[in-house]
């Protein structure tokens, strides 16, 4: 390929957590691969024999590339220093700089250069036996789901229907072909309604619950006008719809489980009739509130705003917002405060500073910026909002409608995390496989643009100031001598931790305008997906990687609950920016169909499901028993206990996590069921809003019509400080800071160090990088 300037370059020397080892390094069509020999031992002076040791790292994997050549006096190696998305760091010293820079121009074009999709691995990559005996894209059928869940494709069931009206893509690109909505509401309805929901997104259902007919519905936000004004009376048809499909039905066995998620003795409870002493009213009501109590349940509808009510507010001056609840009766509205994609892109580049000097030095991770980065709070915010609609739906047996802006991110995040809490089948391996397919895949995520495959120009770097010119290193003597060395890696040292600390390319982390979600306009697909061939820094975020890590949490809290183990959740976290497969290439199904993804590139499902036993969980219990603690159908999170996932950054629980870990100081935990009373003056937010403060201690007058809510909302808005008209209902505790004691750990060769685990089918090692399957080559 033109692309390739240099292909091998002997005597390497790579740098990783102060650990050093030379090799040969070549360069790949896809992958920067690095070969070496274990180092000679006691036991065996001499190096060892047969097949070198190799480490594999995928192009779309580089977060970050610097290039720093070193001028000839100082006679000093070149070097390429590697920032990983998996958060590993390395080094790669040259001793010539042609070699040097030639390596650097091939990674960086074939990182970012590529100027296309197509180029990507997935579309060359050649499975395994293994794998040509699973076929990972048929594994998720919205109608078997569906059925699964009690509505069948033949009819209308529980007062739920199947609608092609998407069948072709053409009335809501980003949806599925697939939607269900209400029984009671045509095509037609849905025609008239579609207008009134950003790109089309109208709401339509992703869960009903198995026992008492409550549904978990999605959808995008309302195009409610400046003042609040707009409406539409076909989506409040089809919302009033989804309200009425059920009531609270008696006894079926629903769980023994109060407000708390606690279990519920019927005797203790005061006021409250037993299931069988309440008939059953009609299913005909369009009115969805009861008086009928099971085990202390209330129904009680919601409409779940994922964004802080200050970032809705603001989306009102482009027309956009949040639903005005004088049109829609018999909900509660509830706005979560999970901030948009450019804070959360900002938080992680924190977490990636507090460990940029690992590719020289084995120095735990900077715990004061680990805390600046909020990256705890934000995973606790979106476990909240995911366990409140759990107790809504699974508890108190009511429906919830979930939106954010345009319904693919923050809506994915809570919708998905919800039902995983839910229903048991989720929990199971190809129960979370589904559940990825369909609130993920099938109902659309800007994947393409959020995880930016293609790279980006801002992502290289080229040292312009080389060592010698005007820095501090240019006064020591010492610097370019070999014997002095320990001045000469100070001074690299110092350089370094500069070199992965840049500043995040947005200035957006307080921006309130939450419009799209930073996302462009969708175009048509073209099957040389020329509308894709540049990465769009602003709209990149980790959206899918706070899912994997909120998963995570609630596998670590609930052990026994989960059929598969932390290690798929960290393999899936590498694939989902490997570019191995097809699966997470897309942005929506509609563009999957268009370009051919299932004939083109294979499932990352192949991957998992052809080594199922690697991704088994030894402590899965799956008894589900209501009645007996611990074994109950709904599990929820415990968001005071949220902590770092350190398996992810190849780091121990010590590290990263200390031995008294004060995991969201800055969430204090709040009542399970938040006093709410479904009018627009007294929406709740449980979270902070963009500005640091909450809105749940404002008073009501400041809301009562359009004009003035808009005036008070944006009015209320700061840059950094606490807005004296919005008075934080939450005091921002500091976490507390600890040191940490060295690291006990001896790691005698830079391969043991890896984030991943050796690949079980093919015996390579691999580190941030997944080693192909066939044989390794010279290129």
């Amino acid at each position: 390929m033109d692309e390739i300037k240099v292909t091998k370059v002997d005597n390497v020397t790579l740098h990783k957590k102060n650990n050093s080892i030379t090799g040969t390094l070549h360069v790949a069509t896809h992958h920067l691969i690095f070969a070496h020999y274990p180092p000679a031992s006691a036991d065996s002076p001499a190096p060892a024999k047969g097949r070198a040791k190799e480490i594999w790292i995928t192009y779309p994997m580089i977060a970050y590339c610097v290039y720093r050549p070193m001028p000839a006096i100082l006679r000093q190696d070149h070097a390429i220093r590697i920032r990983c998305r998996d958060f590993t760091f390395m080094a790669f010293h040259f001793s010539d700089e042609a070699q040097a820079r030639g390596v650097y121009d091939s990674i960086k074009a074939l990182t970012c250069g590529l100027g296309s999709f197509n180029k990507l691995y997935a579309f060359n990559y050649k499975s395994p036996e293994i794998e040509k005996a699973v076929n990972g894209w048929q594994i998720y059928d919205a109608r078997k789901e569906y059925k699964r869940m009690g509505i069948s494709p033949k009819g209308a069931d529980r007062g739920w229907r199947l609608s092609n009206i998407n069948s072709d893509y053409t009335y809501s690109p980003t949806y599925p072909a697939l939607l269900v909505v209400p029984s009671s509401v045509s095509d037609n309805v849905l025609k008239h309604g579609k207008e009134y929901r950003s790109r089309y997104r109208i709401p339509a259902l992703t869960y009903l619950h198995p026992v008492n007919n409550c549904s978990i519905t999605r959808s995008s936000q309302p195009k409610c006008g400046m003042f609040q004004d707009k409406r539409n009376p076909q989506d409040e048809r089809l919302v009033a719809a989804i309200f009425s499909t059920s009531r609270p039905v008696s006894g079926a066995g629903m769980p023994l489980l109060d407000a708390d998620g606690q279990l519920f003795d019927p005797d203790m409870q005061q006021g409250t009739g037993s299931a069988e002493s309440t008939p059953p009213t009609s299913t005909e009501s369009t009115s969805c509130q009861s008086s009928d109590k099971i085990y202390g349940a209330q129904q009680r509808n919601f409409i779940v705003d994922a964004r802080p009510q200050v970032n809705a507010v603001a989306n009102q001056a482009s027309g956009m917002g949040s639903e005005n609840m004088e049109f829609y009766k018999d909900a509660t509205k509830e706005y979560l405060g999970i901030a948009n994609i450019h804070s959360m892109r900002e938080s992680l580049n924190k977490v990636f500073e507090a460990f940029a000097h690992t590719d020289y030095t084995d120095i735990g991770p900077n715990q004061d910026l680990l805390t600046k980065s909020k990256w705890l709070e934000y995973i606790s915010l979106v476990l909240r909002g995911s366990s409140l609609v759990a107790r809504q739906v699974g508890i108190n047996h009511s429906h919830v409608l979930i939106h954010c802006s345009d319904g693919w991110d923050r809506t994915s995040q809570i919708s998905a995390l919800s039902q995983l809490c839910l229903d048991p089948y989720y929990r199971t391996l190809e129960g979370f496989i589904v559940l990825v397919e369909k609130d993920w895949v099938s109902f659309g995520h800007m994947f393409r643009h959020r995880s930016g495959y293609l790279s980006s120009d801002k992502w290289f770097e080229i040292e312009n100031e080389r060592v010698g010119g005007n820095r501090k290193a240019d006064n020591s003597a010492a610097f370019g001598s070999k014997s002095g060395s320990g001045n000469a890696f100070e001074n690299v040292l110092s350089s370094a931790r500069g070199f992965f600390s840049k500043k995040n390319d947005s200035k957006e982390s307080v921006d309130v305008n939450d419009v799209g979600d930073g996302a462009p306009a969708i175009p048509a697909p073209t099957s040389k997906s020329a509308k894709h061939t540049v990465t769009n820094v602003k709209e990149t975020s980790p959206i899918f990687h706070q899912f994997l890590d909120a998963t995570y949490q609630m596998l670590r809290q609930h052990p026994n609950r989960f059929e598969f183990n932390e290690r798929f959740l960290r393999r899936l976290f590498y694939h989902l920016y490997s570019c191995q497969y097809g699966t997470f290439l897309w942005d929506s199904e509609r563009d999957r169909v268009q370009e051919h993804a299932y004939d083109r590139t294979k499932s990352v499902w192949d991957y998992f499901l052809s080594r199922r036993e690697m991704w088994l969980n030894e402590q899965y219990d799956p008894t589900v028993d209501d009645k007996v603690p611990g074994k109950e159908r709904i599990i929820l999170p415990d968001t005071t206990k949220v902590k770092w996932w350190h398996e992810l950054f190849g780091r121990t629980d010590l590290e990263m996590n200390g031995t008294a870990h004060a995991p969201t100081a800055s969430l204090p935990k709040e009542p399970r069921d938040p006093i709410v009373t479904g009018i627009e003056t007294s929406e709740v937010s449980i979270g902070p809003a963009a500005n640091g403060s909450s809105f749940a201690g404002q008073g009501a007058s400041a809301f009562t019509n359009g004009a003035a809510r808009l005036t008070a909302g944006l009015g209320s808005l700061s840059l950094g400080k606490t807005s004296s008209s919005a008075p934080a209902s939450r005091a921002q505790s500091p976490q507390t800071k600890e040191s940490l004691p060295p690291r006990t750990i001896d790691e005698k060769m830079v391969s043991a160090a890896t984030n991943n685990e050796p690949d079980a089918t093919n015996g390579r090692l691999s580190f941030s990088a997944f080693a192909r399957d066939n044989a390794f080559r010279d290129t």
